[in-house]
């Protein structure tokens, strides 16, 4: 995995945390803060440290530390015209909130890390708060194929790691359809830890971290140096913020958050296909209920006994065919 595991394969890096509720009576010390100190510092920046870092000597707590805070001292402090911020419909409602908050409950920063590993390489870290999910994981978009024998240009392959809820690992990839066709469609390699793991019990994030504490495991715990290059990367950010030269961009609630965060991912180079969709199976039961999209637009099942050309039928097909990640 080192090997592809850089800036010559990989384009973008995407790391989301979404909330589907609101500060809910919380406002008035969330406002102290804002979604910047609360999630992107605090959080985002610890995953993008874990992906980003060399691998460490050991497993150590040290040794996992010292390799992050070398990522973290890489990083260029984020750009106020890298960065998208948003506050929801609604977040001034909440009396304990001031009418004229300008504080942001939704920010999308492109970060970028100057080493020989990620030099070009965007990282995007979005958080948000009363969006249309829940959902915390990673997407590493892979670099478009320099060549193809098809007549068509191929979706890029993804990796994706799902943090919460559902916890999963899949690579999305361009498979042959099965069957006498030759066209090329978007599939998946997934590990779903509900279906592979099934009956297993996944401990919690706190209760992991109280078991290390207990136990004196220091791996997963931010250490003194860690946090200050931290802030040094969002300070000019904050000050900004904090001085009310930046003003939030309102978004509906359970929304996707502003549409200027998915044109700051385009203009980093994203590209985001809508007609892919991935469903997993429930527990318990066995068929599948997926569709393929193909590169032509359309779809096809892939349990069907046979090709349907019903209105009912493709009606249903192309409303999965548009559902999202």
């Amino acid at each position: 995995m080192s090997a592809m595991w850089n800036r010559h394969l990989i384009n973008n890096v995407q790391i989301t945390f979404k909330e589907p509720f609101g500060t809910e009576g919380r406002g008035g010390y969330f406002d102290e803060f804002g979604i910047v100190r609360d999630i992107i510092q605090n959080h985002l920046l610890q995953v993008l440290a874990l992906v980003a870092m060399e691998p460490p000597v050991s497993t150590s707590g040290d040794d996992v530390r010292d390799e992050k805070v070398k990522v973290l001292r890489c990083l260029e402090p984020v750009k106020p015209e890298d960065c998208v911020l948003g506050q929801y419909d609604g977040y001034r409602d909440d009396p304990t909130v001031p009418d004229d908050s300008k504080c942001p409950t939704f920010a999308s920063c492109a970060f970028k890390i100057h080493n020989e590993r990620w030099e070009g390489v965007p990282f995007i870290l979005k958080a948000g708060k009363a969006l249309n999910e829940r959902k915390a994981e990673v997407r590493i978009q892979f670099n478009d194929s320099k060549s193809s024998v098809f007549d068509y240009h191929l979706p890029r392959n993804e990796l994706v790691m799902r943090i919460q809820p559902d916890e999963g690992i899949w690579m999305k990839t361009n498979v042959k359809e099965p069957g006498l066709s030759t066209s090329i469609v978007q599939s998946e390699l997934d590990l779903s830890y509900v279906d592979r793991y099934n009956g297993l019990s996944i401990p919690d994030a706190y209760e992991r971290l109280l078991l290390d504490a207990i136990t004196g495991n220091q791996q997963f715990f931010v250490r003194r140096d860690e946090l200050r290059a931290a802030w040094k990367c969002v300070d000019d950010l904050l000050e900004k913020i904090d001085g009310g030269e930046l003003i939030p961009i309102l978004y509906p609630q359970g929304s996707r958050g502003p549409p200027e965060a998915d044109h700051l991912a385009e203009r980093y180079g994203f590209v985001r296909y809508s007609d892919y969709t991935w469903k997993p199976t429930d527990v318990g039961r066995k068929e599948s209920v997926g569709f393929v999209a193909h590169l032509d637009g359309t779809t096809s099942g892939l349990n069907d006994e046979a090709p349907s050309n019903s209105a009912s039928a493709q009606g249903d097909r192309t409303q999965v065919a548009h559902s999202q990640l």
